[in-house]
């Protein structure tokens, strides 16, 4: 399979892999692309990310920062566990990489691992029971999350991915939720151009603040 990323080797969370982050969109932000106001304008989240993304493309300086709130870090804790429950499950092993940041395109995605030589991944949540349950109920992949599966498999290149939530507060049967999501081109390009789209948006307001500089509006 060919590849339009490079694998930056970065233990997620640490400097070096909010630096591999700096001024790319990434999963866990590309629902905000989409998002619009009632009336079909455009919604704060959209607005502050194309800000976030110009003003790091300009400074290269991360916004980001190494917050974890209780959910968080018990997500990070039950993380080994949770891919043991997968694999046993699936039958599959997995792997992990640090940061895929693709090689034409600002963009870029941290996969909570992969399958073979990506042929598929994995987005693994370790949610709040309420949530789980709900994921559970709905028996497919949850509507929040499609926006970052297409990002993964868009980045990424594979085939498909595994939507995985576990908590190991339920009964033993209901502790791992999967649902595949496979890839569909038309779907992906679809994606791909409101990708390109936002990014033009977010260099544009690059060029728009350092006119601003030039022309000393800022103090």
């Amino acid at each position: 399979m060919s590849r339009a990323f490079t694998i930056i080797d970065a233990e997620q969370r640490s400097a070096p892999w909010f630096q591999a982050r700096c001024g790319r969109l990434t999963g866990s932000c590309a629902a905000d692309i989409f998002a619009t106001l009632k009336n079909g304008g455009e919604a704060a989240s959209r607005r502050d990310l194309r800000t976030k993304l110009a003003i790091e493309q300009l400074t290269n300086v991360p916004a980001e920062d190494d917050y974890q709130n209780a959910d968080m870090r018990r997500g990070v804790e039950l993380e080994p566990e949770a891919f043991g429950a997968y694999e046993a499950a699936a039958g599959e092993l997995l792997e992990r990489t640090g940061f895929l940041s693709h090689d034409e395109l600002l963009i870029g995605c941290s996969l909570d691992g992969h399958v073979g030589d990506f042929e598929g991944i994995v987005e693994l949540k370790v949610p709040r029971s309420a949530n789980h349950l709900r994921y559970l109920r709905g028996n497919g992949v949850p509507a929040e999350h499609k926006y970052q599966i297409a990002h993964n498999l868009y980045v990424s290149g594979a085939k498909w991915c595994d939507f995985v939530s576990y908590d190991p507060r339920f009964p033993e049967p209901l502790r791992l939720f999967r649902a595949r999501a496979f890839r569909k081109d038309d779907e992906i390009q679809s994606y791909g151009v409101m990708v390109a789209a936002f990014l033009s948006e977010v260099a544009k307001e690059v060029e728009s603040i350092k006119a601003l500089m030039l022309t000393g509006a800022v103090a």
